[in-house]
C-alpha cells in the first residue's frame, strides 16, 4: 500500500465502523444483525489473509515470512470465526464458548507473536545508523529495563480493569470456561506488550515502522473485544451485542492495511541523512501510564476505587516512573558535562596545532597582541618573539616521507617546550615554522636562542635513524619607548631577522636591531670592501700557553664582525654564508693578510694560527696567499701555522698532501684543527702530514675524566711516535688542565689561559716563539 492509497483505507475504516455502529442498533431485526455481524468478521479475516499471501509473493525474507505467519494466523482465527458462526446461527447458542472456535482464535496471537519477532529483525540501516537516544546515555540497560516494566505494569492495570479482574474473580460456569476465558486477555496482553515495546526500543527499522503501529492498532481492538468477550464468557452471559464486536471487524481490517504496506525505496540523498527524534518513540512508554492515571480517576470520581491489585500495581509503576525520571536527571547531567568537554575540546582544537598540541597561529596571535598591549600600559615585563625556521626540513620529507616529518615536527615542538618555561607560549605557525614568545623578566635573549639551538642541534630520532637539525631563528625584543607597536609589526620583524639569518648560511640567531640598511649581509659588505677591511670586521686573538709555566706561546687569530645595526654576528654564521656566496678564499686572505699585519705591528715574537677551510687546501691561490702575506709584512714562515678546519672534508687527501709540503717548504707549519670531531679521524692523520694537531675539546671536557684521560694519553703517544705535536683545546678549569698534562700534553688553549681579545689587550707576561 503506498502513500496514494492512504486515503482509501481512511475512507474504508470510516464506512466499515459506520456499518458497525447502524448494525448493533439491529433495525431489522437481532437475527439479521447476527448474521451481518458475523459475515463482517468472516470477511475482514479473510481479507487479511488474502493480502497476506499475495504481498507476501512479492517481498523477500523476513519482510516475506512475518507476513506469511500473521497469514495463517488469520486463517485460524478466520476458521474460529466460521465455527463460531455456525454454532450461533445455525445451531443456536448465545455464546458458544468453550469451543472449537476458541481453538482457531487463539491460534492468532502465537503466530501473530511470532510474527513481531520475525519483523523486529529485519532491518533497513545498520545498528551503527540507527537513533537509539538511550544509547546515548550512561544507564541504558536499565533504562530499557525500566521502560518494558512501565509499559507491561501500565498495560497489566488496563487489562485487569478491563476484563481480566472480572475473570479472575468469576467462579463461571465450570474450570474450562473460566480457563478459555482468561486464555484471551492474558494472550492479548502478552502480544500488545512485545508491539509496544518494539517501538519503544526502536527495534523496528522506519520504513517498517507503519507495519508495526497498523498491526498494533488492529491487535488492540482484537484485544479489546476479546476483553469483553472474556468478561460475558465469566459471567455466563447468554449473547454478545454486535457493538460490541467492532474490534473483531476492525482489528483484522487494520492488520491486513499492515500486511499491505511495503517500504519505498530510500533515496540515495537522504542515505546519509541523520535521524532525526521519534517521538512515538519518546513518548510511547508514558501514554499506558497516562490512561491509567485517567482510569483511576474515573474510578474515585465514580465512587468505585481501584481495587487491591490496581492500587500495588499501580503503585510500583509509579516507583518505576520515579526512578525512569531520575535516570534522566544523571543522564541529562552527563550529557550536559559531555557537551561541554565537547565545546572544550572544539575549543582546544580551534587553536592548537593538532599535529604537535602546541598553540596554532591564532592563538599565538591573540596571546602577542594581549602582551603586545598590556606592555604598552605598563602592565608587565619586557617581551622577547623569536621565530624559528627548521633548515633543510624537506630534505626529512623526501627521505622519510611526510610521516618522518611528523615524527620531527613532535619531537622538536618537546624540545622548543623544555627550552622554555611554563608560562610562555611556543606555537606552530605552520610546516616547519615555530614561534616563541617569552613574557616578564627572562635571562638575556641571546642565551634563550642559544639554549634553543643547542637543544635542536641534538640529534632526532626519525623511523630509527638519527636526524642532525639545524634551525634559523630571528629574535625581536620590542623597545618599550617605540610608539605604536603591533604584534604584526613584531612578527615581521621576527620574520625578516630569520629570513637575514638563512642568508647569512643558516643555523643562525639574528637579533634584530632597527636599521636602514636592511638586516645584516655579510657577503655583501666583503663585497663593498673590495680587497679592504670591511667595515666592522676586525681579528681578536687568544693564547697558546705551554703548560708547564703556563707561558703563551703562540696565538690564534680569530675573526669577528659587528654589522652596522650593531648586532654582533657570530663567526659560524658570517664565516658559512661568506662560503655559501663564493667568497670563502676572499676571506682567507683577509684574515692571513690580517693577522700577519697585526702580530708584525705589535711586535710580539709569538707564532701566530690563522684558520683556512679544508676545501682550499691544494688550490694555488691559498699558497700565493701565504706567500704574499709573509713577504709583505716580513714575518718569518716558521711564526705562521695554518690551521685547516675541516667544516667540509679535504676533497682530495692526496692533493692535500701534496700541498701540505708545499707550504712545509716555505717554512709554515700545517695544523690538522678539532681533531676528534668533524671530518678529522685518523685516517686523515695519516695521510695528511701535517706539524701539529689541536685536539677538539670534547675530548678534554668529558663527564668521564678516567676514559678522557686515557683517550688523550693514546693520541698523544701516537702523536709523538708520528713527531706531531699536540695543543688541547677548549681548557677552562683547572682539573681540566691538569688532566691533559698527565696525558702528557704540553700546550694547550682555552678560557683558563685568556678569552679571546685585541693584541693590545692580551697580558702576555713572556714573549716566545715557535710552538
Amino acid at each position: 500500500m503506498t502513500v496514494r492509497r492512504y486515503p482509501v483505507a481512511i475512507v474504508l475504516v470510516f464506512v466499515t465502523s459506520a456499518l458497525v455502529v447502524v448494525n448493533g442498533f439491529a433495525f431489522w431485526g437481532d437475527t439479521f444483525a447476527l448474521w451481518v455481524d458475523d459475515a463482517m468478521q468472516l470477511s475482514a479475516g479473510i481479507t487479511g489473509v488474502v493480502c497476506g499471501i499475495v504481498v507476501a509473493r512479492r517481498v523477500r525474507e523476513h519482510q516475506r515470512w512475518w507476513r506469511l505467519l500473521v497469514a495463517l494466523g488469520m486463517i485460524g482465527w478466520s476458521l474460529g470465526q466460521c465455527v463460531w458462526s455456525w454454532y450461533q446461527l445455525i445451531d443456536g447458542r448465545g455464546l458458544p464458548s468453550p469451543s472449537l472456535a476458541d481453538v482457531g482464535y487463539l491460534s492468532f496471537p502465537v503466530f501473530a507473536l511470532a510474527a513481531l519477532f520475525v519483523l523486529a529483525r529485519a532491518r533497513a540501516r545498520p545498528d551503527r545508523e540507527r537513533w537509539q537516544p538511550a544509547q546515548w546515555t550512561a544507564h541504558f540497560g536499565v533504562a530499557v529495563v525500566l521502560d518494558g516494566l512501565v509499559v507491561t505494569g501500565s498495560l497489566f492495570i488496563l487489562t485487569w480493569t478491563a476484563a481480566l479482574g472480572q475473570v479472575v474473580r468469576a467462579t463461571g460456569p465450570d474450570a474450562l470456561t473460566w480457563a478459555v476465558a482468561i486464555a484471551y486477555p492474558l494472550s492479548d496482553l502478552v502480544v500488545v506488550v512485545v508491539a509496544v515495546l518494539l517501538v519503544v526500543f526502536d527495534r523496528v527499522d522506519r520504513p517498517y515502522r507503519a507495519n508495526l503501529l497498523l498491526a498494533a492498532v488492529g491487535i488492540v481492538a482484537l484485544a479489546c473485544s476479546d476483553s469483553v468477550f472474556a468478561y460475558l464468557v465469566s459471567i455466563g452471559a447468554e449473547s454478545m451485542k454486535p457493538w460490541s464486536d467492532a474490534g473483531f471487524v476492525l482489528g483484522p481490517l487494520f492488520i491486513a492495511f499492515a500486511l499491505l504496506v511495503t517500504p519505498g525505496t530510500r533515496r540515495r540523498d537522504d542515505a546519509g541523512q541523520p535521524v532525526g527524534v521519534d517521538w512515538w518513540q519518546v513518548a510511547l512508554p508514558y501514554l499506558p501510564v497516562t490512561a491509567v492515571a485517567l482510569l483511576i480517576t474515573v474510578q474515585i470520581v465514580a465512587g468505585a476505587g481501584p481495587d487491591g491489585v490496581e492500587v500495588f500495581v499501580g503503585a510500583l509503576v509509579v516507583f518505576l516512573v520515579l526512578a525512569r525520571q531520575l535516570l534522566s536527571l544523571l543522564d541529562n547531567r552527563l550529557l550536559l558535562r559531555r557537551v561541554y568537554e565537547g565545546q572544550q575540546q572544539l575549543t582546544h582544537q580551534a587553536y592548537h596545532d593538532p599535529l604537535t598540541g602546541l598553540a596554532n597561529r591564532a592563538l599565538f596571535a591573540d596571546r602577542l597582541d594581549r602582551a603586545v598591549e598590556q606592555g604598552a600600559e605598563g602592565g608587565q615585563g619586557p617581551l622577547v618573539l623569536i621565530f624559528v625556521d627548521l633548515d633543510d626540513f624537506k630534505e626529512v620529507n623526501d627521505r622519510f616521507g611526510h610521516a618522518g616529518g611528523d615524527v620531527l615536527l613532535h619531537a622538536v615542538a618537546q624540545r622548543l617546550l623544555s627550552c622554555v618555561r611554563a608560562g610562555d607560549t611556543v606555537a606552530r605557525l605552520g610546516g616547519d615554522e615555530f614561534a616563541i614568545l617569552l613574557e616578564g623578566e627572562v635571562d638575556t635573549p641571546q642565551a634563550v636562542a642559544d639554549r634553543i639551538q643547542s637543544a635542536l642541534r641534538r640529534p632526532f630520532a626519525v623511523h630509527g635513524t638519527l636526524v642532525p637539525v639545524r634551525a634559523s631563528m630571528g629574535l625581536v625584543v620590542p623597545d618599550p619607548a617605540e610608539p605604536a607597536i603591533t604584534a604584526d609589526v613584531l612578527l615581521g620583524r621576527a620574520d625578516t631577522s630569520m629570513y637575514a639569518g638563512k642568508r647569512l648560511g643558516k643555523d643562525t640567531t639574528v637579533v634584530y636591531h632597527p636599521s636602514p640598511d636592511g638586516p645584516p649581509d655579510f657577503p655583501s659588505a666583503l663585497r663593498r670592501a673590495g680587497g679592504g677591511l670591511p667595515e666592522g670586521f676586525a681579528l681578536v686573538f687568544q693564547p697558546i700557553v705551554r703548560l708547564a709555566d703556563e707561558q703563551p706561546v703562540a696565538v690564534e687569530a680569530l675573526a669577528r664582525w659587528t654589522a652596522r645595526d650593531g648586532t654582533a654576528v657570530s663567526p659560524e654564521t658570517f664565516v658559512r654564508a661568506a662560503e655559501g656566496a663564493g667568497l670563502g678564499a676572499e676571506l682567507d686572505a683577509l684574515v692571513l693578510d690580517l693577522a700577519c699585519r697585526e702580530i708584525t705591528a705589535a711586535g710580539i715574537d709569538l707564532t701566530v694560527h690563522v684558520n683556512v677551510c679544508a676545501s682550499r687546501l691544494g688550490a694555488a691561490t691559498l699558497e700565493q696567499s701565504v706567500e704574499a702575506a709573509l713577504d709583505r709584512y716580513g714575518l718569518p714562515a716558521e711564526r705562521l701555522i695554518v690551521e685547516i678546519t675541516e667544516t667540509v672534508p679535504v676533497p682530495d687527501l692526496a692533493a692535500g698532501a701534496a700541498a701540505i709540503r708545499r707550504l712545509q717548504d716555505l717554512g709554515v707549519r700545517v695544523a690538522l684543527d678539532d681533531f676528534g670531531a668533524g671530518y678529522s679521524s685518523l685516517t686523515v692523520l695519516h695521510a695528511l702530514p701535517v706539524d701539529l694537531i689541536k685536539l677538539d675539546r670534547a675530548l678534554t671536557t668529558g663527564v668521564r675524566p678516567d676514559r678522557d684521560a686515557a683517550l688523550c694519553r693514546s693520541l698523544v703517544g701516537l702523536c709523538a711516535d708520528l713527531e706531531v705535536a699536540v695543543v688541547a683545546e677548549g681548557i677552562e678549569t683547572a682539573e681540566q688542565a691538569e688532566l691533559v698534562t698527565r696525558a702528557g700534553c704540553t700546550t694547550a688553549q682555552g678560557y683558563r689561559f685568556g678569552h679571546p681579545a685585541a693584541l693590545s689587550s692580551l697580558r702576555l707576561s713572556t714573549l716566545s716563539a715557535g710552538s
